[in-house]
């Protein structure tokens, strides 16, 4: 199988990011929200503890979650363990019964995803969400299905179907149908999620948007998130208080600086596009999980320009994907799926992330560490 690169260079159009000024406007709004259901006392404080019984969690907790719930403009939100993965296996869990059957897409299902479908019992439908004629087709066929679940997110590097439009025909054809979409790597940076299309649910890491660890966000219907709140009533089960407020203030910054980011990565993309390093083939652009420069190299050194890049100021792997540690730029190897389809990308592609960086930085280590290792 191979792809045909050039549809790549304008994947980031699939999915729209928000520009600085959007950003700040995002940056704006939250902070509205919590001036609605903070007063200044509440917010200077680090939270509480436990399963107050008034609402089964900690009060602080409580507050985040329906600021969230405002700013997202759904009924409700809960504040779960487990990151990402521990969001949508939560919201799934008690959306469907073992045995059921949801909808997914045409595609490698992400290795967390496929190991909480093995573990909820969930059978699978496959239609490609690429194609909307198709799943049309298979929406008015399907008499099985109780779930249609989408990742925001490119699956593989070929995927092109819009969010907005794939859970718009979904309504339209299958009002029945609950939508549960997984937002990761696009929450405070796409221009809407899910649950802002008419999606039911939509669910992300807190992680990624600068948040501490383990604490996973869903926002969407009052029946569901009622529901799995109920039922999670151990109180090492809840995200604390102080954890709480930690992920609503880092969550403040998050806007702008994954805009900031998205501003460089295309300035990358440009200069290296325009010839200001030897020894580049080719940069593009992709939505592979976070949006990122793919470079394919001349030379087969891939390899040893990451392993030199290491030394002079770049990280060579990702934390979390643009969470609160990852400060310097990346400089790290194509994804699997991407070496899967050309394998010659091993030795010659690069995936870079600026991080929190600038372009002239990125640039400025690239071009040493392939000076090095020539």
């Amino acid at each position: 199988m191979t792809f045909d690169f050039s549809k790549l260079k304008y994947a980031e159009s699939v999915i729209p990011t928000m520009s600085i000024e959007e950003a700040k406007e995002a940056q704006i709004k939250l902070v509205d929200c919590m001036s609605r259901h903070f007063t200044g006392e509440q917010f200077l404080s680090l939270g509480d503890l436990g399963v107050v019984p008034k609402y089964q969690r900690p009060i602080q907790t409580a507050r985040v979650e329906r600021v969230l719930a405002e700013f997202f403009s759904t009924e409700e939100a809960a504040l779960v363990r487990g990151a990402g993965t521990g969001a949508i296996r939560t919201i799934l869990s008690r959306l469907l019964n073992p045995g059921d059957t949801m909808f997914v897409h045409t595609a490698p299902v992400y290795t967390t995803t496929k190991e909480t479908i093995r573990m909820l019992h969930i059978h699978t439908k496959s239609v490609d969400y690429n194609d909307l004629e198709a799943v049309e087709k298979a929406l008015r066929e399907d008499e099985t299905c109780r779930v249609f679940y989408i990742q925001h997110a490119r699956q593989q590097p070929t995927d092109t179907y819009d969010l907005k439009a794939v859970i718009q025909l979904v309504k339209r054809i299958r009002p029945d149908l609950t939508i549960v979409s997984d937002d990761n790597y696009c929450a405070l940076k796409a221009r809407g999620i899910a649950v802002e299309y008419g999606a039911d649910y939509s669910t992300f890491s807190g992680f990624k948007v600068l948040g501490p660890e383990g604490i996973g966000i869903i926002v969407g219907k009052k029946q569901g998130i009622e529901c799995l709140q109920k039922h999670n009533y151990s109180g090492g089960g809840q995200v604390q208080g102080y954890e709480a407020m930690e992920l609503i203030r880092m969550m403040t910054f998050a806007p702008v600086m994954l805009a900031i980011q998205n501003e460089q990565v295309q300035e990358v993309c440009r200069r290296l596009n325009e010839g200001e390093i030897p020894g580049i083939e080719t940069a593009y652009m992709v939505n592979a999980q976070s949006k990122v420069v793919i470079v394919e190299l001349t030379e087969p050194i891939a390899e040893k320009v990451i392993k030199m890049s290491n030394e002079l100021g770049a990280a060579t792997h990702p934390v979390g994907a643009e969470s609160k540690y990852e400060i310097l730029p990346m400089i790290y190897r194509v994804s699997g799926s991407f070496i899967e389809a050309q394998p010659h990308l091993k030795q010659y592609g690069l995936r870079i992330n600026p991080m929190k960086s600038g372009a002239t930085t990125v640039l400025r280590i690239l071009k040493q560490a392939m000076q090095f290792v020539q």
